[in-house]
Order: C-alpha cells, then structure tokens, then sequence
C-alpha cells in the first residue's frame, strides 16, 4: 500500500475539477482531431495522426495519475488551534531580521512554494512539524542550514 497524499479541500476540489475536464471537453476534442485526422487517409505519414496519438496517450497517463492521487489522498481538515504545527497549518517563521514569512504546510502533491505552500516533506516544512510558537527551528535546505523563529501557527 502507498503512502496517504495529503491535500487541502481546495486542492481535492481542483484535482475534481480538472479531472472532469480532462475526462469531458478535452477528451472529446482529442476524439474529434482523431477523427479528423484517421479520415485524411494514409495513417503510416500522416503526421495529425500521430500528433494526436502522443497527445491522447498523454492525456490518459495524467487522467490517470490524477485518479490515482485522489484514490491514495487524505483531505486535511481544518486545523484545530492546538499551538502545534501540523499539516494544514498556516506558519509564519522569522530567519534572523529578515521579514517574517507565512507558509501553508500541504502535502506534496499541492506544494507551490512561490504560493507560499510548502510540502510537510520539504526541509523547512519536516523541521516545522510538530514546533510550537516561539521555538528555534534548524533545517538543512540545498542552500545551506538556514535558523529562525516561529512567530505564529494559524
């Protein structure tokens, strides 16, 4: 068995979303430029044709990665105010005297850190985990071990 993947209510229902847009319009438009292109003649140069194999072959490998997400995931419910970080929880963490910056701690399959969502798996987001306000936290990122102070969990 897999390991659960974690994802926010947001991130189940944009999964849904684009699922059922992959499985509807966009796999009725491929169906159609197949078509199109089957009905132009000799397949073997056909370049339409193969254009839209590659693309359908694509398009059902991510219909089914995205099944398989939402079959192994575990929704993260709202965090309850316990002080401590946990998945789902909001942080916002201060290095030394830079400004404070807030993350979002999701699992991997919804981390944007350009959002500000981070992955519970990531260096800062394991170190994170499980901290209350006010603690010191160490992790060890690519760019070197980087120090600071949690200021808040939401």
């Amino acid at each position: 068995m897999s390991k659960p993947l974690y994802l926010t209510p947001e991130g189940h229902a944009k999964l849904m979303a684009e699922l059922e847009d992959l499985k509807g319009p966009r796999r009725t438009e491929l169906s159609l430029r197949l078509r199109s292109a089957i009905q132009m003649g000799d397949l073997s140069e056909n370049a339409d044709y193969h254009k839209a194999k590659e693309d359908q072959g694509f398009l059902e490998g991510h219909i089914q990665e995205i099944e398989a997400i939402l079959r192994n995931s575990v929704i993260i419910e709202k965090t309850q105010a316990t002080g401590i970080v946990s998945i789902g929880s909001h942080v916002t963490i201060q290095e030394g005297d830079f400004d404070p910056e807030t993350y979002h701690l999701v699992g991997p399959a919804e981390a944007d850190p350009r959002e500000g969502r981070i992955s519970h798996e990531s260096p800062i987001g394991s170190a994170l985990m499980d901290r209350r306000v006010g603690e010191f936290v160490e992790a060890e990122t690519p760019g070197g071990k980087i120090k600071f102070k949690i200021i808040k969990i939401e």
